[in-house]
C-alpha cells in the first residue's frame, strides 16, 4: 500500500485530529497520553525523543516506545531531534512499526538544544534540514513531520515552512513564538505568523501556543485556517481542556494515578503532573507542596494527592475559600477565574521592565552570586545542599584539577605520564609501559607471559619485544583496549 501523504494523511490516518496533546520532554508519556485521549484528545506525540540514544541503547527504545501493545495509544506521532541524516532514519526506521508518523522536532528552545545542536538552533541550517526530511520521506513507510518556531519575519517564517514542504514533510506544526521566546520571555504566541503559513503550503497545519481552554482552540482554528490545535502547558494543568471541563483537580488526579499503576513510568513524570495539577493548591497548603517534593514512592504520592484532596473539601486554606467555607455564589479571592482546586490554566507572567531597572539591568542570577549565601541560591541548589550540607557553590572553593597534557580532561593525580586515564592507556600500551596510579600493568604482563612461555615444553621461542611481537604483548594484553 503507498504512503499516504498531505490532508489524505492527516484525514484517513489522524482520522482529522483537530485536538492535539503535544510532545513534552518527561510529561507526554504513555500514561499522561491515555488520560488525555479519554478526554478528548484526537492524537498525541511522544516526548521528544534523542535520535542518536535511540538507536545504541536498546533499554532506551523499551523505555519510551517499545513497551506493551496499547491498541487504545492511538494515532500516535514519534518525535526525535537529530541533526544527522543518517542517524535521524535509522531510528526512525527502528520506530516506524510502532507509530503513524515521524516528526523531527525543529522548536526546541532550551539551552540543552543549544549545546546539542538541534530543535529550534537547526533553522537557519535549510541544506541540512533539507537532507533529512528527503532522506526520511525516501526511506521511511511512514509519512514524517516537523514541528517549528518561527522567525520574527513573517516572509521568511514563509519561505522555511514552504522549503520543509518542498523536502517531503507531510504536516506541520507552527509554534508561533520565536526561539528566544522562553521562560518569563515567552510572551504571546503570533498567530498571525500561523495563518500566513497556513496560506502558503499545501499539507495539513497544526497550531500551537495561547491555549488555555476549548474557546481558544475553536478561536485559533477560525481566526488561522489551520487543520488542528496542540497543547502543552494547556493540557498539563487542565487534561479535559479539549472536552471544554474544568473539573475538580483530584478527579484527573486520581484517574490519571490509577492509569499510572496499570502502565507505569517514572515517578519524576508522575511527580510532575501532579505539581502541574495542583498549581493553584499548592501556592495555599505549601506544606504539602514540601511534602510531595519529597515522598518517594507512588502510593506516597497518591496520599499527598488525597491530602489536598482533604484539605480543599475540609476547609483548612488560609486563603479562607476551600468548598466548606465558601458561601453561595462566593467568588475566588486572587486573579483565578476558579477556586484553587478547580483545573485552570497558569498564566506564566511576563518579564517586568520594573525588576530590571531596580537591578540595574543585570539578571537575577548576577544579582544572587553577588549576594552569595544559601539565600542567593536557586531552589533546586538549596534542595541540594539540604541533602548534603558540605556541598558548596562557591567557584573560588572548588577543587581545581591538573589537566591532562593531551586533552586537556582532569589528569590522574598518579598518573606517571601527567595523562587522562584514556591518554595514559595508550600511550602505556603502544610504549608496553606500567602506569600504576591508573591500575595499567602492560609492561608487568608482558614480562610475566613471556616468564610462563619460557617454563612450558614446547613453548621456547626467540625472545621479542615490543607490542607487535608475534605472539607476544598484543596477544597477552590486546583485549584491553577492546
Amino acid at each position: 500500500m503507498p504512503k499516504l501523504q498531505g490532508f489524505e494523511f492527516w484525514s484517513r490516518t489522524l482520522g482529522g485530529a483537530r485536538h492535539v496533546v503535544a510532545p513534552m520532554v518527561d510529561q507526554s508519556e504513555l500514561a499522561w497520553r491515555l488520560l488525555s485521549r479519554r478526554h478528548g484528545a484526537q492524537l498525541c506525540y511522544t516526548p521528544m525523543l534523542h535520535a542518536q540514544v535511540f538507536v545504541r541503547d536498546a533499554n532506551y527504545r523499551k523505555e519510551n516506545l517499545y513497551c506493551e501493545v496499547c491498541p487504545e495509544d492511538r494515532p500516535l506521532i514519534v518525535q526525535f531531534c537529530a541533526n544527522d541524516p543518517e542517524v535521524f532514519v535509522q531510528a526512525a526506521l527502528l520506530a516506524q512499526d510502532y507509530c503513524d508518523a515521524i516528526d523531527l522536532n525543529l522548536g526546541c528552545p532550551q539551552m540543552i538544544a543549544k549545546r546539542g545542536h538541534y530543535g529550534a538552533f537547526l533553522q537557519e541550517e535549510w541544506d541540512l534540514l533539507q537532507s533529512m526530511i528527503l532522506l526520511a520521506h525516501e526511506k521511511l513507510s511512514v509519512p514524517v513531520t516537523c514541528k517549528i518556531r518561527v522567525f520574527p519575519e513573517i516572509d521568511k517564517t514563509v519561505r522555511y515552512a514552504q522549503m520543509l514542504e518542498k523536502a517531503g514533510c507531510q504536516l506541520l506544526t507552527v509554534h508561533g513564538r520565536t526561539k528566544e521566546q522562553k521562560g518569563p520571555l515567552s510572551g504571546a504566541a503570533s498567530w498571525e505568523h500561523i495563518k500566513a503559513v497556513r496560506k502558503a503550503v499545501a499539507i495539513p497545519v497544526f497550531a500551537n501556543g495561547n491555549i488555555q481552554c476549548l474557546q481558544d482552540v475553536e478561536r485559533c482554528i477560525q481566526d488561522t485556517g489551520v487543520q488542528g490545535v496542540m497543547s502543552a502547558e494547556g493540557n498539563l494543568h487542565n487534561p479535559a481542556l479539549f472536552e471544554g471541563r474544568s473539573p475538580a483537580v483530584w478527579e484527573l488526579a486520581e484517574e490519571y494515578l490509577d492509569i499510572v499503576r496499570q502502565h507505569p513510568c517514572p515517578l519524576s513524570c508522575v511527580r510532575a503532573h501532579l505539581f502541574k495539577l495542583w498549581h493553584h493548591t499548592l501556592q495555599v497548603h505549601q506544606q504539602l507542596r514540601e511534602e510531595l517534593a519529597r515522598v518517594k514512592t507512588l502510593e506516597g504520592i497518591a496520599a499527598v494527592s488525597r491530602a489536598l484532596k482533604l484539605r480543599c473539601q475540609a476547609g483548612s486554606g488560609p486563603l479562607q475559600e476551600d468548598m466548606s467555607r465558601q458561601e453561595e455564589g462566593a467568588r475566588p479571592t486572587g486573579d483565578l477565574p476558579f477556586f484553587h482546586w478547580i483545573c485552570q490554566p497558569c498564566v506564566r507572567p511576563g518579564p517586568k521592565e520594573s525588576t530590571k531597572e531596580s537591578s540595574g539591568g543585570r539578571s537575577k542570577r548576577a544579582l544572587e552570586e553577588e549576594e552569595g549565601g544559601t539565600d542567593g541560591l536557586s531552589k533546586n541548589k538549596q534542595k541540594k545542599q539540604l541533602r548534603n550540607p558540605h556541598k558548596t557553590f562557591n567557584p573560588s572553593l572548588k577543587p581545581k584539577y591538573a589537566k591532562c597534557d593531551q586533552c586537556g580532561n582532569p589528569k590522574g593525580n598518579r598518573c606517571v605520564f601527567n595523562l587522562c586515564r584514556g591518554c595514559c592507556k595508550k600511550r602505556a600500551f603502544r610504549e608496553t609501559a606500567d602506569c600504576p596510579g591508573h591500575g595499567l600493568l602492560f609492561k608487568t604482563k608482558l614480562e610475566k607471559s613471556l616468564t610462563w612461555k619460557g617454563t612450558q615444553p614446547g613453548l621456547q621461542e626467540p625472545p621479542q619485544t615490543g607490542p607487535g611481537a608475534p605472539g607476544g604483548f598484543s596477544e597477552v594484553v590486546g583485549s584491553a583496549l577492546a
